[in-house]
């Protein structure tokens, strides 16, 4: 079998090119005699690729040198406990409510303080951003969590929130790199890797160096504390190098495809071709309200369930595979990311005009 196009939401669609080098370099790195996966973390070699990853992200987003790069092994859940933790100095945080991420986020951080929910779009099941303009940000909050691109429910916040003042904390694993980020508008921007940049089991934090500080829940573990990452070099543990490798391939792949902004219009291409195709479908439908749709997810329906579950049926008999909606919602989602090139997305298109022909 050839390659499929490979619509999943995480783990993801990864360049062509970027595995074609890490077949060629899995055996043997760069003539060092053994594979990413087999060397120590503390060695030359991969401290420069390390190193390299992380001169290449800051090239690519433009992260000034009061930030850090942290190269965290886990997930995004992680972050959800480890957030609030460690900036929760007041007891207090606000968070948005744009999807279920960004709901389990907050449900977590109740336990270390008073989290509030200031704005949600839960009214409409998570299909539009709310108007984040003026909103009752608590005076004695520490931060404001939002998630920025919901991948389940397709939605993205185009304008961030005025956070009044308040630092600005972020889930991005969706939307990472995607496009060009001013990262001095956050306190914190992170996200999973395995849905735009590598593979599973890697989280990358950028955060503004006075936010890491000892002054931490004190019930905090190690691991979870930033500034315990932040002074090791995010190497106090053996982290995941084999997910560090790809990104940093991922990164070298970015900058050769011209950075974020080309990145941007690629991406706003493909959607493009699928969006107009759906507003004009008799089929098939949008889920998100126009202003919000997400660049990188999107979601649709054709408002019958067995017609769902025949499409994507034979979606994937026809080389188009993981295109099921998420268990809670249901329906379709095309996930576009940045390595899904825009023919995967014409080929979709003509494959849902012959299926809607064929099954009027």
């Amino acid at each position: 079998m050839g390659r499929v196009y490979n619509f999943s939401a995480g783990p993801a669609v990864l360049p062509e090119e970027v595995i074609k080098q890490a077949q060629e370099d899995l055996f043997d790195y760069k003539g060092c005699g053994m594979s990413v996966m087999e060397m120590s973390h503390r060695s030359k070699v991969f401290d420069e690729i390390l190193n390299t990853a992380e001169a290449d992200i800051r090239e690519l987003v433009g992260i000034p040198s009061n930030y850090k790069v942290l190269f965290l092994t886990g997930s995004c859940s992680h972050q959800f406990s480890a957030i609030p933790m460690n900036l929760m100095k007041h007891g207090v945080a606000d968070y948005i409510i744009t999807g279920q991420w960004a709901k389990k986020a907050w449900k977590e951080a109740q336990r270390y303080g008073q989290a509030n929910v200031i704005a949600s779009s839960e009214d409409k099941t998570f299909s539009y951003i709310p108007d984040c303009s003026d909103l009752d940000i608590s005076p004695d909050a520490d931060y404001v969590y939002i998630c920025e691109n919901n991948t389940i429910y397709g939605t993205k916040f185009k304008t961030l929130p005025n956070t009044k003042g308040k630092d600005l904390v972020a889930d991005m694993s969706s939307c990472f790199l995607s496009e060009p980020i001013d990262i001095e508008k956050y306190g914190i921007a992170y996200g999973g890797v395995q849905k735009n940049i590598g593979p599973a089991g890697l989280v990358i934090m950028i955060i503004r160096e006075d936010l890491i500080t000892e002054d931490v829940n004190p019930q905090t573990p190690v691991m979870l504390q930033f500034k315990t990452q932040a002074d090791a070099g995010s190497l106090y543990n053996t982290p995941n190098c084999f997910s560090i490798y790809i990104c940093g391939l991922v990164f070298k792949w970015l900058k050769a495809m011209g950075g974020l902004e080309v990145m941007k219009q690629r991406n706003e291409e493909k959607a493009k071709i699928l969006y107009d195709y759906l507003d004009s479908s008799e089929m098939f439908k949008g889920t998100v309200e126009k202003d919000s749709r997400s660049i990188m997810n999107v979601p649709f329906i054709t408002g019958n369930a067995d017609l769902d579950a025949k499409f994507i049926a034979e979606a994937g008999k026809n080389g188009f595979v993981n295109i099921k909606g998420h268990r809670t919602v249901g329906g379709m989602r095309a996930s576009i990311y940045n390595a899904m090139p825009k023919q995967g997305v014409i080929d979709l298109v003509d494959f849902m005009k012959a299926f809607e022909e064929a099954n009027r």
